[in-house]
């Protein structure tokens, strides 16, 4: 071997002419002279081959053209973290980067412009020695003696091989809170368990694009006992298995960007019992079932306050239904998917995901406020009331029954009905066709609670939205729209007050006919 080559070069990460890469073999290739590395490349159309030359397998690779043969001059096997470290961070460096990690931004600056606060190695905090050839820990200790109070560390698209490398990094830094391993190709350990020690502060993993699987996680786990979020996007991960003793600390998963076709895989993380964050953004999901044991609620994922299902394959409402089994989830994030797309207005659709889950506050990073929730509610009973009465639902309480069929399309309309009552036939009557006489109601605006104001005629079209007959009683009586609450009364329903509840609704929407009375209040 020549001085080029460590003297543990098989299974060592590479970098050559810009390209990362695999040692799977070093010896010679007859009958070309000289030493040559067989190296598997991370990118498979750099190579040329499967391991194999003129016949004689050296090597093998997982792709047909992913191997090549390189001269160990042309190779660079990397530098040590110490050695990368002072290189970025050293006097006379100027040198500034932003990180994110998760949903943190960490901003990492050079050591000259901190030398001031921070004149020693040894006082820095947050590390990012990302894209440094580091390769491994160096001499025994160094790392502990130079800074050995780094909490977060940024080691993404270096030249680490395995674990036990990482782990002599991990070693030294005691308060090792923030790990970021994105990028790199990581061997098993023979042994996890004995590497735990190394780990024991750690909080935060990343390995997104590690090409890591769930059961290599699954095997590596235990080696980070206290491991409160895990980053796993793009590793084209496909199933998961139940973890079973293990990140059992776990607050938050990321497997994102993966392969995940059948929502019930979801499942198999469901019993961990401290999950309050899962983000599966841009699988493949379709559909999902929550076995219901006890009352309407299911048993898995009794922590989940927040879910990520944007840009799956979510084309049917049965999938927001199972949803509103999750006794805790506050949040979701569903867009980029067909079910958002359908033929419906946005706001109809934002409309119907709040009535059919009950417990939501945010949806798609937009809080849901109580008067929105209220709206969509009762929006949600008129738009389906005709359905519910024909599917065998009465007004009359000791006759309602509606089909099985409806209530597996509809579970939350039972619900809807003891929190507000039935719709009545005004609510839910069919809307009459389109005609020119039509678009013009003949209204009375009244004002009860002020009974020196006279009433008011006023011819509407009955397109006009709520927000819109605010703004022009802001000009008949001069009180801001957002104090005044309007309802109607009809000579059809003598008695009966109907609340204008949501804004953006035109007065079509509420069935008003011409002589109906509006009473404004404020």
């Amino acid at each position: 071997m020549t001085e080029a080559v460590p003297s543990d070069p098989i299974g060592r990460r590479i970098i050559c002419d810009g390209e990362y890469a695999t040692v799977h073999f070093v010896g010679l290739v007859p009958p070309t002279p000289g030493m040559w590395l067989g190296v598997e490349w991370d990118n498979p159309l750099r190579g040329k081959h499967d391991g194999s030359h003129e016949g004689t397998r050296y090597f093998t690779c997982s792709h047909l053209t992913g191997g090549s043969f390189v001269r160990p001059k042309k190779a660079n096997f990397g530098v040590s973290f110490l050695s990368a470290m002072t290189k970025r961070y050293g006097p006379n460096t100027e040198w500034n980067e932003t990180i994110v990690i998760g949903k943190k931004t960490v901003e990492l600056v050079g050591f000259e412009s901190v030398q001031e606060e921070q004149s020693q190695l040894n006082a820095l905090l947050e590390i990012s020695v990302r894209e440094c050839l580091v390769s491994d820990a160096g001499q025994k200790g160094e790392i502990h003696r130079s800074c050995p109070n780094i909490s977060t560390l940024n080691l993404s698209k270096n030249l680490l091989s395995s674990w036990e490398k990482v782990a002599d990094i991990a070693f030294q830094l005691e308060g090792l809170k923030t790990l970021d391993l994105s990028e790199n190709k990581l061997f098993r350990s023979s042994n996890p368990c004995s590497l735990s020690n190394s780990f024991a502060k750690l909080a935060t993993l990343s390995l997104n694009r590690t090409g890591v699987t769930w059961n290599e996680v699954l095997q590596c786990a235990v080696m980070w006992p206290s491991l409160e979020e895990l980053h796993l996007s793009s590793n084209n991960i496909t199933c998961l298995e139940r973890p079973m003793n293990c990140l059992q600390s776990l607050r938050l998963l990321d497997i994102s960007n993966n392969y995940i076709i059948d929502g019930n895989q979801l499942l198999a993380i469901s019993y961990l019992p401290r999950l309050k964050h899962l983000n599966v953004s841009n699988n493949r999901i379709s559909s999902i079932n929550f076995p219901v044991q006890h009352g309407c609620c299911a048993e898995s994922f009794r922590s989940l306050n927040s879910l990520s299902v944007n840009g799956n394959n979510i084309s049917q409402w049965s999938f927001i239904n199972e949803l509103n089994k999750l006794s805790c989830l506050e949040s979701i994030h569903c867009q980029n998917n067909p079910v958002m797309d359908s033929d419906k207005n946005p706001e109809t659709i934002r409309q119907l995901i709040i009535a059919k889950i009950s417990s939501l506050t945010f949806l798609n990073r937009t809080e849901i406020l109580p008067q929105e929730r209220k709206g969509a509610e009762l929006d949600y009973r008129k738009m389906f009331g005709r359905e519910w009465l024909k599917s065998g639902g009465s007004q009359n309480p000791n006759h309602n029954n509606p089909s099985m069929e409806f209530l597996t399309e509809h579970p939350r309309f039972n619900e809807l009905i003891e929190k507000y009552g039935a719709p009545d036939d005004a609510e839910i009557q069919q809307p009459q066709p389109f005609a020119l006489k039509n678009q013009l109601l003949t209204l009375t605006i009244m004002c009860p609670d002020k009974p020196d104001q006279n009433p008011i005629k006023k011819k509407l079209p009955d397109s006009m939205t709520v927000q819109k007959v605010k703004g022009l009683l802001y000009r008949l009586l001069k009180v801001p729209g957002s104090e005044l609450k309007l309802s109607y009364e009809s000579s059809k329903m003598e008695g009966k007050e109907i609340q204008l509840e949501n804004d953006l609704k035109p007065l079509q929407f509420y069935s008003m006919e011409n002589g109906d009375c509006v009473l404004v209040r404020w």
